[in-house]
């Protein structure tokens, strides 16, 4: 038998780049184990493993050869060995936190019958800035984040990014979207530096100065500005588009239908927030909560003041949820808003994804059923059926590209710069 080889190319790319494996000089017919390991930037490991066996050429393709039953995934799933990956450590979320520096995935391919056996092994880097992306940070005024700049003069088309109710700076989503020519702007808004420690320090000026911030870029097209929010920043970048002017297109990730958690002061107003009942919250046996139907109902009258005004907002909506996501009823609280937006016909997209969870993040970070929530200071549920929900990042981020492209750059097509 010849030696045995791995192949992953390229490698280094993109952490949204389809995966690419090959393997070669293995018997007609043998069983392998390929091991897929990842530590994050706190030296926490996970690791997937898939059960392969060789065609009659001695080879397999991840593209096209089957898993076999008893790994991580099972079938035709060329980028499982990511999305499957399990952390070690019960409770951790894989997470990016310095952008500036790559992942590294280390592969091996082990003899599965008997097993352990070391046959080959393969390094990839997979990185969030492309070639030519900066990323500045941003401290103007009040406003806290990152900015990340595609090559070139510009002006290009800008999206203010927002994440949840675990606060702090998150930039994987915004120097990914980078690297697909929209200037991007991470916006944190509490918890972070200098900002308030809670929700209950918010205020729609602060997001009022960050959108003026972008605006004068010198690098941004002011007439071509979108945000996107997942959970609470969703219900924040809907009350942005609704209630300051200049936003074009406004995209919700399990968002809400009404304001969150937090009243929202708007000058000479506040938007209040829809409530929840402590007495509907559930554990499971292991002690996560479960705040699923905990919120109380947007559409009950004593609520319609904490509904979000998106009916005002000249811009295009594009709305996304999960099934099975179990935080709250964001698929609920989508067709909510939409029904609202096509009552008054607003441009909305819409898909709802069977079997996804609550944290759909960009294309084969692995599910994350449960994590420990900083804010609450205990394990949270958020949902997800693995294969399901790996199938809906891949199918969101497309759409996310093609409606920030559609609506921001006046075209379908999308690629990396």
């Amino acid at each position: 038998m010849s030696a045995v080889s791995l192949h992953v190319s390229p490698g280094r790319c993109l952490y949204d780049d389809p995966l690419q494996l090959q393997v070669r000089g293995l018997s007609p017919g043998q069983d392998v184990s390929l091991h897929t390991a990842l530590s994050d930037e706190g030296g926490q490991l996970f690791t997937s493993v898939g059960r392969y066996r060789a065609d009659s050429s001695g080879e397999l393709d991840v593209s096209r050869s089957p898993a076999l039953e008893g790994g991580s995934y099972t079938g035709v799933e060329p980028e499982g060995p990511l999305w499957s990956l399990e952390p070690q450590t019960p409770l951790r979320r894989l997470l990016k936190k310095d952008v500036r520096s790559p992942f590294q995935l280390r592969f091996s391919l082990h003899q599965d019958h008997p097993p352990g056996a070391l046959l080959a092994a393969a390094v990839q880097e997979r990185s969030f800035l492309g070639e030519g992306v900066t990323r500045v940070p941003v401290r103007e005024g009040r406003v806290r984040g990152s900015l990340f700049l595609p090559p070139g003069i510009g002006p290009f088309p800008a999206i203010i990014d927002l994440y949840g109710t675990g606060g702090g700076l998150m930039e994987h989503r915004a120097s990914l979207l980078a690297n697909h020519g929209f200037l991007t702007m991470a916006l944190a808004y509490f918890d972070y530096e200098d900002l308030p420690k809670s929700l209950g320090g918010l205020h729609l000026d602060y997001f009022r100065e960050a959108l003026e911030f972008l605006r004068c870029h010198p690098k941004v097209n002011k007439e071509r500005i979108g945000v996107i929010g997942i959970s609470k920043g969703a219900d924040l970048g809907l009350n942005m588009a609704a209630l300051l002017p200049g936003i074009k297109a406004a995209v919700s990730v399990s968002g809400c239908s009404a304001n969150s958690f937090a009243p929202l002061p708007c000058g000479k107003f506040v938007i209040p927030c829809l409530g929840f009942s402590a007495e509907k919250i559930k554990f499971t046996e292991a002690g996560e909560m479960d705040f699923s139907e905990s919120m109380d109902d947007p559409l009950d009258p004593a609520n319609q003041e904490a509904l979000i005004p998106v009916e005002r907002s000249p811009a295009a909506f594009l709305i996304l949820s999960g099934s099975d996501d179990r935080n709250w009823p964001s698929a609920t609280y989508s067709d909510q808003l939409v029904a609202r937006l096509r009552k008054h016909q607003k441009d909305v997209e819409f898909h709802c994804y069977p079997g996804a969870g609550h944290l759909l993040e960009p294309p084969y970070f692995p599910l994350c059923k449960v994590s420990h929530h900083k804010l609450l200071g205990m394990p949270m549920l958020w949902g997800g059926q693995t294969v399901a929900h790996a199938k809906a990042q891949e199918d969101a981020w497309k759409k996310i590209q093609t409606f920030f492209s559609k609506h921001l750059k006046g075209t379908n097509m999308t690629s990396h710069l």
